[in-house]
């Protein structure tokens, strides 16, 4: 890892099956069983220049979402929480009143597991807008395939909307995709509104993939976006479907060592106090 390098994990999840569902699971061989706690994410990161984490919701099943959100607005070991969020529903006002009022510092959809369309309709469109009107950035989680039919259409629509691109826009290192994500993350990035998180990018590359498989995907986000417009995130414990996060949080520092220290500063603490105000 590069010296002195620290880090702001503004993509921490947590499994608490006893007071959650975790249907999306099933069929995980490295999630599907046990829980994933705090304590566990302590002593993965201990001495791994991990300053601070912001929780992410962990995609629950639909009946506990808010649940979670109230569950983690008890906890005091993160520096806040993106809660999730329906912009297509009709109860999205209550919940987004409820969720300000418990310190929520940003929100999300996961738009990869649902029909393209529902990001599509105006209902879901003005509500993000409202997001956008309360100062909350919003995180958004696409295929690279969705990333301009479906990805560029929302920013237009949702100019004061601060957003946030999750695992590098998902390309699909295994397979050697680039053309099509080159595309989208290009597209993206003339966003000014957009940031981009330096996250999950191991689960899409095979087995044992390495900092020079990695690196190629990295280094063209930077060039886009810049230090600047770059935050990171473990993903825990999804990321043990790729380097682990020891791993992970030492291939950062691997990819962001050819980058001044201020540079650093910015990918691994800066930008995400600017953006989620942490």
């Amino acid at each position: 890892m590069a010296e002195g390098l620290e880090l702001i994990d503004t993509h921490q999840h947590l499994i608490l099956r006893d007071r959650l569902g975790y249907a999306w699971t099933a069929g995980i061989p490295a999630l599907a069983a046990g829980d994933f706690t705090e304590g566990d994410y302590a002593r993965l990161t201990a001495g791994k220049g991990v300053v601070g984490s912001v929780f992410m919701e962990t995609g629950v099943d639909d009946a506990d979402y808010r649940a979670e959100a109230r569950l983690v607005a008890g906890m005091s070991g993160f520096l806040g929480q993106i809660a999730s969020i329906r912009p297509e529903d009709e109860g999205f006002e209550a919940w987004l009143e409820e969720a300000l009022e418990l310190g929520v510092v940003g929100f999300r959809r996961i738009l990869h597991v649902v029909p393209d369309g529902v990001s599509e309709t105006e209902v879901f469109r003005r509500n993000l807008r409202k997001i956008g009107r309360a100062g909350v950035p919003f995180d958004l989680n696409f295929l690279a395939r969705q990333l301009v039919p479906v990805g560029v259409p929302l920013l237009r629509a949702c100019p004061d909307q601060a957003f946030v691109l999750d695992h590098c826009g998902v390309p699909d290192v295994a397979a050697g995709e680039w053309e099509e994500w080159d595309r989208g993350v290009a597209a993206f990035a003339g966003f000014r509104n957009v940031v981009v998180k330096l996250s999950g990018i191991t689960a899409y590359a095979a087995p044992g993939a390495g900092v020079g498989v990695i690196r190629p995907y990295v280094d063209r986000l930077l060039e886009l976006f810049g230090p600047e417009r770059m935050l990171w995130g473990s993903d825990w414990p999804v990321v043990d479907l790729g380097a682990g996060l020891p791993g992970w949080i030492d291939m950062t520092g691997e990819l962001l060592a050819g980058l001044s220290e201020s540079e650093r500063y910015a990918v691994g603490v800066g930008t995400a106090k600017r953006v989620y105000g942490v």
